[in-house]
């Protein structure tokens, strides 16, 4: 009997491991730094301002972040900000960029679950070295039958990656925490969206839930996805 579905794509940013902590504490230490120029309430709405502008410059990322909080800097302090905020930005960035990777909980254990039974695939988007390291380091890399490392997530780019994929985009699932970019987009294309919530999520990918979707679920973790994908079939 064939399986219904037989390609699972995970994300992979706060999903299988932690990312947007990280941003956020950047983000607090960047507001530290520019306490006497602007109140972080203003800071915060001129940063995503910033960032916002330059996703189709930059793309998702660490570097694309820094750039837009140094924009950001010079944009409150009128030019006036001091070479020494600058440079703690870019180090901060620096860090970031060095951080090890720390797993989310069921992540390994739930991917060895699919693996030999499923098609696994990670999509991401963001700086190749970057995710390319975050990967390489999480030690996940081998579960996965294929990699695709993405400027965004669309509904062109799921149907043509699960496109790729066995039965194609009707017999894949596409798992993750962003509504935005892991879950709509895969069920416009026509397949699986499997929204995994978590503590901490990034403005931009926030987006109502495709309530009534026959093929939209939920779940609380990484953990109740076998349970799932058992269900489905």
């Amino acid at each position: 009997m064939m399986q219904n579905l037989r390609t699972i794509g995970f994300d992979a940013d706060d999903t299988l491991w932690h990312n947007e902590r990280f941003f956020k504490l950047t983000q607090q230490r960047f507001a530290d730094l520019l306490a006497d120029h602007a109140e972080p309430e203003q800071l915060g709405t001129a940063l995503i301002a910033a960032e916002r502008r330059n996703l189709g410059h930059y793309g998702f990322g660490i570097k694309g972040f820094v750039l837009s909080m140094i924009e950001t800097a010079i944009e409150v302090t009128e030019g006036r900000v001091p070479a020494s905020v600058i440079a703690e930005v870019i180090q901060a960035g620096r860090e970031m960029l060095q951080h090890p990777i720390e797993l989310l909980p069921h992540a390994q254990e739930t991917l060895a679950a699919f693996a030999g039974s499923h098609h696994l695939v990670l999509i991401t988007k963001g700086d190749l070295l970057d995710q390319e390291r975050k990967l390489a380091q999480s030690g996940l890399g081998d579960m996965f039958d294929a990699v695709q490392i993405v400027s965004d997530k669309t509904v062109a780019t799921y149907a043509e990656v699960f496109g790729r994929t066995p039965g194609g985009v009707d017999a894949a699932m596409m798992v993750g925490n962003s509504m935005k970019s892991d879950v709509r987009p895969a069920i416009e294309a026509g397949g699986w969206g499997v929204f995994v919530p978590q503590d901490l999520a990034w403005d931009f990918e926030n987006a109502e839930a495709p309530e009534g979707a026959p093929r939209y679920r939920e779940i609380r973790h990484l953990g109740d996805l076998p349970d799932l994908v058992a269900e489905i079939g």
